[in-house]
């Protein structure tokens, strides 16, 4: 009778490594995807900013949504983030500056500056996009983000194309882990639970 007992304990857990493990390999297939094409905007995922100026990893973004832009893939680009450490600047904000520096109109640069988490960002972005009849977009993110990115825009309707900046090679051991971090991320949110 224990055993039984203990078997009917593991067999949620079991359940729930088991999907756990079929997400993350759904992320590490998807963060190698580049699924660019035209659309109405660019979505470029906030990161972070340093005294006004982006961050490495946020400038490798923006530079991907810029030439992606170039290529006339959309006639709008959308920075997201809210302020970090620093409440005098917003990562959107500092997004929509450094593009304008790099020579894209103010016009075409719409930008969600409150989000403090990647749900927040996302559910402005939509909010955004919908009150300007915007049905489709490219997002940028690191490769590990965008599975649960597009799930995130999707469930407003909106068409989503992947498309990863290109970044340092990281090791196996790093890789994996941002995996299953986004997939507890992913199913957190099928909970209810925003993060």
């Amino acid at each position: 009778m224990k055993r039984v007992l203990t078997g009917l304990l593991l067999l949620p857990l079991v359940l729930f490594l088991g999907y756990l493990f079929y997400i993350a390999g759904k992320i590490e297939r998807q963060s190698t995807l580049d699924e660019a094409r035209r659309a109405d905007v660019i979505i470029i995922l906030g990161a972070a900013e340093y005294r006004g100026k982006p961050s490495p990893v946020l400038q490798s973004r923006l530079n991907h949504g810029l030439d992606l832009y170039s290529k006339g893939l959309a006639a709008h680009l959308l920075t997201t983030g809210g302020a970090g450490g620093d409440t005098r600047y917003t990562e959107g904000e500092v997004g929509r500056s450094y593009l304008i520096g790099k020579g894209v109109p103010s016009e075409a640069i719409l930008v969600e500056p409150e989000g403090a988490t990647t749900a927040q960002s996302l559910e402005s972005a939509a909010e955004i996009m919908l009150s300007m009849n915007l049905h489709s977009c490219i997002v940028v993110s690191d490769g590990y983000h965008i599975f649960r990115v597009k799930r995130l825009l999707q469930a407003h309707g909106i068409k989503v194309y992947g498309s990863p900046r290109i970044g340092k090679p990281l090791g196996r051991v790093e890789r994996r882990w941002l995996y299953f971090r986004q997939a507890i991320g992913f199913i957190l949110w099928q909970l209810g639970i925003n993060i």
